[in-house]
């Protein structure tokens, strides 16, 4: 694999010199997320395998190229998950498409984003060099947490290599209650649930039905249930991931996607079109006509911000706009890793 990783050196070596921005991808499942892809490809897919794993650690290290659906399998045949529920949006998706996407799944609010289970990483910067940050364990050394940066980078700080991560146990069961009721008495059940010490793992609303996951041993789960209330449904493993790889029919429109993150208490959103909630009301997904300064306003006055998700045209920004001083931060970050602005120009913004 050392010959692989040189390749890969030697061609960021090459674009740096000309300036020429290269093209990081491998499966190409996020192909549709970010900015338009630009530059020359950057093929990381042969750099793939697991490099180690051990269950009774729970940690895992795997290489970039690694497809997610051999590490979900690896993990599964050990009682083990990677908490974060990671989508996939394709057959071809890789463990480090993951982390760069940085895109969660309906676990997240109840196990932690992408972010908060890395513990390491190898990489190569723009200039070619190879670099490593983090351990194997959680709190491992002082200062800036660089791996943890790389989620949700898109690719424009470096070219992923070896990836550590945290894993959890599977639950010992799991099943799904729903409800039907108008979508602000769901935000506020939502957010009730969510101060209550109930072994809840995933929320969802959407066209006047509520869905409740509950995971968790036996006991805890017949308890929950009964102080719930609620119709079990039968096909809950199913609607979960038709809801994370965006299989159902919701996100099959061809209106914009919009990915608003805001406060899970905000009240419903005043916007022309469909909308799906998840993350007890913290995560509302918007298909519909609304302009970017409508949805980016009414993101920004609940206390968060709009991502442009799923377009065939992008004629703004994808990603919210930065303030003044945060905008200042990325540049630097920028700077000290990719100095030539050679990798994934564009995908994150306009300038880098």
């Amino acid at each position: 694999m050392q010959g692989i990783i040189e390749q890969f050196a030697q061609s960021i070596r090459s674009a740096a010199e000309d300036a020429a921005p290269l093209c990081i991808r491998a499966g190409g499942s996020k192909d549709f997320y970010g900015g338009a892809l630009a530059g020359a490809p950057l093929d990381v897919s042969a750099y793939a395998g697991v490099i180690e794993y051990e269950p009774g650690e729970l940690i895992l290290s795997a290489r970039a190229g690694t497809p997610l659906a051999e590490v979900e399998s690896l993990l599964a045949a050990h009682g083990q998950m990677l908490a974060f529920e990671p989508p996939h949006f394709g057959t071809h998706a890789t463990l480090g498409g993951c982390v760069a996407a940085g895109l969660s799944g309906p676990r997240r609010p109840c196990a932690g984003a992408v972010r908060d289970f890395m513990l390491g990483v190898r990489m190569l910067d723009g200039r070619g060099r190879e670099l490593r940050f983090g351990g194997r364990v959680m709190k491992n050394v002082a200062g800036y947490d660089v791996s943890r940066l790389m989620a949700g980078a898109m690719g424009t700080l470096g070219v992923l290599l070896d990836i550590t991560l945290k894993v959890l146990p599977l639950p010992e069961r799991e099943l799904t209650l729903s409800y039907e009721m108008p979508e602000s008495e769901a935000i506020a059940a939502m957010n009730h649930w969510a101060g209550r010490p109930l072994p809840i793992s995933a929320s969802s609303f959407h066209d006047g039905m509520l869905a409740l996951r509950l995971s968790g041993a036996e006991s805890a789960l017949a308890a929950a249930r009964a102080r719930l209330g609620g119709e079990e449904m039968k096909n809950g493993d199913a609607f979960w991931r038709a809801l994370r790889e965006h299989e159902a029919q919701f996100f099959g429109t061809d209106a914009p996607l919009w990915r608003i993150a805001m406060k899970s208490s905000a009240p419903p959103l005043v916007l022309p079109g469909a909308q799906w909630l998840e993350w007890g009301g913290a995560l509302r997904w918007y298909a519909g006509a609304a302009d970017a300064q409508q949805v980016r306003g009414q993101a920004a006055a609940a206390g968060g911000h709009a991502t442009l998700f799923r377009c065939s045209e992008k004629p703004v920004e994808v990603f919210q706009p930065l303030a003044p001083a945060l905008l200042q931060v990325h540049r630097r970050l920028k700077r000290a890793f990719d100095p030539a602005g050679i990798f994934n120009r564009g995908r994150l913004y306009a300038e880098f």
